[in-house]
């Protein structure tokens, strides 16, 4: 049934539909690495993030069970407003956990990526694995006194295919030029030679840099070309090796200013000078080099070892010389159709240009993309704008559009069949609020199988001045169903255990108790705690094998000292000493952790909901904010975290 939400008739179908649904059996599913995200390695507790690094996240899986994530090494990433100062946010954290960049310290790369996988010959199920990309080093390795330990390049994991092809962004390693400023004991200026390029990695571990087309500056005849890096991401790849992103093709007008800048001043070595203009200057990611950013497919030889052909994406709209124009491909499915989203004049109006969601087809008789090729995905006017993320083999995307609801910009997650009819419309699915109509949660899609499944993140309270807690969600396109994923988690996999083991119907439950010993020997006990915040990537039921689901869960952990080098505090029993607040008592915060979930053969029926009622207040979100807000702030804005620079040039 397809269900329009301009036809009035349709939205009263639809409330009634969602109240008959809810009654039918959702399935129940249990944290496959739930014994590893609170096992104790040496005393630091850090599996569900690699070895070296406080926070971890789910990002993709394939039908094989092999998954990415990437991690994060510190907290809060503080960006360089210029030479005497950083541009900080009061958010409770401090400066020794934070990692700065700037043209006058090492670079110190924050981000790293990990596989893990189901039936792992070489380690334990689902334990991330550190994956090298450009010659990135294991944090877990990383030793202050031998420099080649320590990493200057980030990496981001974004897709992978059933092949073993992985995709994703990284940075160019650090480089020095002699210092020449009037800073006491500086010896190097540093930088990279860019800030941002897509690479695929082969399953035989081959890894190939997407180059950009435009790398250098030119001037005028007169000045030798400058070194830009060039922008490129590689966002998804479908199964015949076809990688969909985006790259930067030419500079804005104000980029080409500011390098004219660097051309005609002394104040820094010409590489240094561009190195400053890239770096982030505000806590978003933003740059001073800003590219027109177009939607890029790359076709890999059939050894996943080369580039076969590239190509670009047509733009939504003719654009003008004097704009700076966006379009980004950010997923595939097997037949090669492209979704993300492009600058657009809706319907051809000029009054309104929009950044909305689009889809892009091949020629059916070339089987090449032309400039016919770009769709724009229709939008009402007061929803301006949209985004496409994710599309399955059947031509369903999904994306999500932004909306004033009650007052206030809200997201919301919608699905478009792209094999409709040509007046097909959107459809926003209801969530929580069946029986009330569209509610005001903001909601997100991350990805769509091919049986019509949906996983992504919406918002869990109705809260109207304050950050709302998000939860990873599961919609079933097929029966309309739209569930929490922690409603659908069994007990255990809440963090609670029964209070008679040997009970099997209607069981009492209470939190498990977690036990972690810290460098003087002192003991921590604490409530286990566990929320799946975001839900990621979704693959297929395969020969009567359950989809898994792969994102990321907030973990209640302990809090550990970090001296003013940022580096953990040691006891002499070689464990980590706690964080304590005040009173000398030892400190609990949420920390992000790759989760992996999958069905474990029961349903969410109405006597399973009534046998599995483990509920205390530690699910309640003001309970979260009277243990310490600052620590679980992270939460309300997890989801933009690793997705922020995959989107941020726009």
């Amino acid at each position: 049934m397809k269900l329009k939400l301009d036809k009035a008739l349709s939205l009263v179908a639809l409330s009634v539909i969602g109240v008959l649904q809810g009654a039918n059996a959702a399935p129940v599913y249990e944290i496959k690495n739930l014994d590893d995200i609170y096992s104790q390695t040496d005393g630091a507790e850090l599996i569900g993030t690699l070895q070296g690094t406080r926070s971890g996240y789910g990002m993709a899986i394939n039908a094989q069970g092999e998954s990415l994530g990437v991690a994060k090494g510190k907290k809060y990433l503080s960006v360089s407003e210029d030479d005497d100062g950083v541009i900080d946010i009061e958010d409770g954290i401090a400066p020794e956990e934070r990692i700065v960049l700037s043209i006058n310290t090492p670079i110190k790369a924050n981000n790293f990526t990990f596989t893990a996988q189901d039936n792992d010959p070489s380690s334990k199920n689902w334990l991330p694995v550190f994956d090298s990309v450009n010659g990135t080093t294991d944090p877990g390795l990383t030793d202050p006194d031998v420099p080649e330990t320590i990493n200057s390049v980030d990496a981001y994991y974004y897709g992978i295919n059933d092949s073993g092809v992985k995709v994703g962004s990284m940075t160019a390693p650090e480089q020095t030029e002699p210092y020449t400023g009037s800073t006491a004991d500086q010896e190097f200026w540093y930088y990279r030679a860019f800030e941002e390029r897509g690479f695929v990695k082969n399953a035989d571990g081959t890894e190939i840099a997407l180059v950009p087309p435009l790398t250098e500056y030119v001037k005028d005849d007169e000045t030798p070309a400058v070194n830009v890096g060039g922008y490129s991401v590689a966002a998804k790849v479908n199964a015949s090796g076809l990688v969909v992103g985006y790259v930067g093709t030419e500079l804005s007008k104000n980029a080409k200013d500011r390098i004219d800048g660097c051309i005609e001043s002394d104040t820094y070595p010409l590489d240094v000078c561009v190195q400053k203009l890239q770096f982030p200057y505000n806590q978003y990611g933003n740059s001073y080099i800003n590219y027109q950013v177009r939607g890029y497919v790359w076709q890999l030889t059939a050894d996943g070892t080369a580039v076969e052909t590239q190509t670009q994406l047509p733009l939504g709209l003719t654009p003008s010389s004097s704009s700076t124009y966006t379009a980004q491909g950010l997923g595939i499915n097997n037949e090669g159709t492209v979704v993300g989203r492009s600058h657009v004049y809706r319907r051809g109006n000029k009054d309104k240009l929009a950044y909305d969601a689009a889809y892009w087809t091949k020629n059916e008789a070339s089987g090449e993309y032309d400039e016919d090729s770009y769709n724009w995905v229709p939008m009402i006017d007061n929803r301006y704008q949209s985004i496409a993320y994710d599309i399955n083999d059947n031509g369903i995307l999904v994306g999500s559009y932004k909306q004033y609801l009650q007052g206030y910009v809200r997201d919301k997650f919608f699905y478009f069949d792209t094999n409709g009819t040509e007046d097909e419309d959107i459809v926003t699915p209801y969530d929580f609020s069946s029986s009330t109509g569209i509610s005001d949660l903001s909601s997100k899609p991350k990805d769509i199988n091919n049986q019509g499944q949906v996983v992504g993140y919406i918002e869990t309270t109705h809260d109207k001045e304050k950050p709302r807690p998000k939860a990873g969600f599961l919609f079933d396109i097929n029966t309309g169903e739209f569930n929490n994923l922690n409603q659908l988690l069994t007990c255990e996999s809440k963090g609670f255990e029964k209070v008679d083991a040997t009970c099997d119907a209607k069981c009492k439950w209470q939190r498990k108790q977690v036990s972690v010993q810290d460098g003087t020997g002192k003991t921590l006990t604490y409530n286990e705690d566990l929320v799946v915040v975001e839900a990621n990537s979704i693959n297929d039921t395969i020969d009567n094998k359950p989809a898994y689901i792969v994102g990321t869960v907030s973990v209640r952990k302990p809090q550990y000292k970090f001296d003013s080098a940022g580096n953990l505090v040691i006891g002499d029993n070689g464990l980590p000493i706690f964080a304590v607040n005040g009173n000398g008592d030892p400190l609990t915060s949420y920390l992000p952790r790759m989760v992996v979930l999958q069905v474990n053969g029961e349903e969410a029926s109405d006597d399973w909901l009534k046998a599995n009622n483990c509920v205390d207040n530690n699910e309640e979100p003001d309970d979260y904010e009277r243990k310490g807000a600052a620590s679980f702030a992270w939460l309300f804005a997890l989801p933009l975290v690793w997705f922020r620079r995959r989107y941020s040039k726009t």
